[in-house]
């Protein structure tokens, strides 16, 4: 095993040698090549996904479109690397954006396509190459990549798969060939690759956990907040860094909103994900299943009441349950990462502003008011990566995304994206 890793550095670091000189322009036509494979292959590989981790067919192809998109939007960016003249009393003034080589992506399973591509692509495209650890299930999702990217004519080496286990991920960091590495997926993983990264001297960027809050003032639209808050909390069968999971109402609304979102929330019942009329399958594995049983128990242990009662009904599916919790619940601290969502009450903005920020992450937040003072004052004072006002969270090819507190650090998307695995060089001369 240990050959073949050292093999497969070599190889993506022979490969960066060439990839750095090779055009941006020219980097882009690869990009929009995979592009068109993936938007025409959606089907089989959604097929992939649901396979591998039970993600309803529809959202699964439409995860892979969304691929086919964002590589898009890059495949027609603008060239945000190109040296920068710099106005000074040098003759030479400049800043050169150089690539720093082989980038490892550690990956995980509840969007296998979507998470490795908006990774990978502003990475190859600022000229690294990536090698990929894909999360145990995914293996399959992992190859099906690396193929479209040989397929769509990269030179070998660019992207590669690696079919190894979590404990390799240190091994593999700490190798001179990798230069960063690039992580979604726990706090607890996250903290253990940034120090591994730290100890090495190598830039990190983690998109790690996170549990949103989905806020509904008295002025909202409740019967659009009722039904986007049950997709928001469900989609993925709430398997989701930025699922809504804290939904926190004004208390004048609270008798009217509840019974709204409990009718839409009722409308999410397992079945099979490979039919495309289902919007809700099972989660991905049965521990995960087990370790939202526990959090649910937990939190009634201390104290919730169950609104709809979470509902097992095999190894991996559950009828969704939701929890009425007052703050101070051991469980507001942790990420629920599954069907599970939980509502509190608050009395004005200023307790909803505060309960939202009473918790240790910080990636995206979801208001519902009509007010734009409102707004603006949520707006300056949530501490998040994003701040969504009338609709829930969804990550867009053409702005930033990236958490902050134990939500991690670092920009994914946009064109912020492409500097992340850069070095500034500075050219002074006379």
């Amino acid at each position: 095993m240990e050959n073949l890793i050292e093999n497969k550095l070599l190889k993506a670091d022979e490969a960066f040698q060439e990839w750095k000189k090779v055009p941006f322009e020219e980097k882009q036509k690869l990009i929009a090549k995979a592009a068109e494979i993936f938007k025409n292959k959606s089907e089989v590989f959604g097929e992939l996904i649901t396979n591998e981790m039970n993600k309803p067919i529809s959202q699964a192809i439409s995860e892979v479109e969304k691929c086919a998109l964002m590589m898009n939007y890059y495949a027609d960016a603008q060239n945000i690397l190109r040296p920068e003249k710099i106005e000074s009393e040098y003759e030479i003034s400049e800043i050169h954006y150089v690539p720093k080589g082989v980038i490892l992506g550690v990956m995980p399973w509840n969007f296998p396509f979507w998470q490795v591509l908006r990774f990978a692509t502003p990475a190859i495209l600022a000229g690294n190459t990536v090698v990929l650890k894909h999360a145990s299930i995914c293996f399959g999702s992992g190859n099906a990549i690396e193929k479209v990217f040989v397929e769509a004519g990269f030179p070998e080496g660019v992207f590669q798969n690696l079919e190894v286990g979590h404990g390799d991920v240190k091994e593999i960091l700490e190798y001179k060939t990798i230069k960063g590495v690039s992580l979604t997926g726990s706090e607890k993983a996250g903290a253990e690759v940034a120090a591994t990264a730290g100890k090495n001297i190598k830039k990190s960027l983690l998109e790690l956990g996170g549990s949103d809050a989905f806020i509904v003032l008295d002025d909202a639209d409740l019967d659009e907040a009722a039904k986007v808050g049950a997709l928001a909390r469900l989609q993925n069968c709430g398997q989701t860094c930025v699922a809504a999971k804290r939904f926190i109402i004004q208390r004048e609304v609270e008798f009217d909103f509840l019974p709204k979102f409990i009718e839409e929330y009722k409308k999410y019942v397992p079945a099979d994900p490979i039919l495309k009329e289902t919007k809700l399958g099972g989660m991905a594995r049965p521990d995960l299943a087990d370790d939202l049983e526990k959090q649910y128990q937990k939190a009634l242990d201390h104290g919730a009441e169950a609104i709809i009662p979470l509902e097992r009904i095999s190894e991996n599916e559950f009828i969704p349950g939701l929890i009425r919790v007052e703050e101070g619940n051991p469980i507001l601290q942790e990420e629920l990462f599954g069907p599970l969502g939980m509502v509190l009450i608050a009395h004005n903005d200023e307790e909803a502003l505060e309960i939202a920020n009473n918790i240790p992450f910080g990636l995206s937040n979801s208001v519902w008011t009509k007010n734009e003072e409102r707004q603006q004052f949520f707006i300056d004072g949530l501490e998040s990566g994003t701040v969504n006002i009338n609709r829930m969270t969804s990550s867009d090819p053409r702005f930033p995304f990236g958490g902050t507190k134990s939500s991690g650090y670092g920009t994914e998307l946009s064109l912020l994206a492409l500097k992340e695995f850069v070095t500034a060089k500075t050219i002074l001369g006379k």
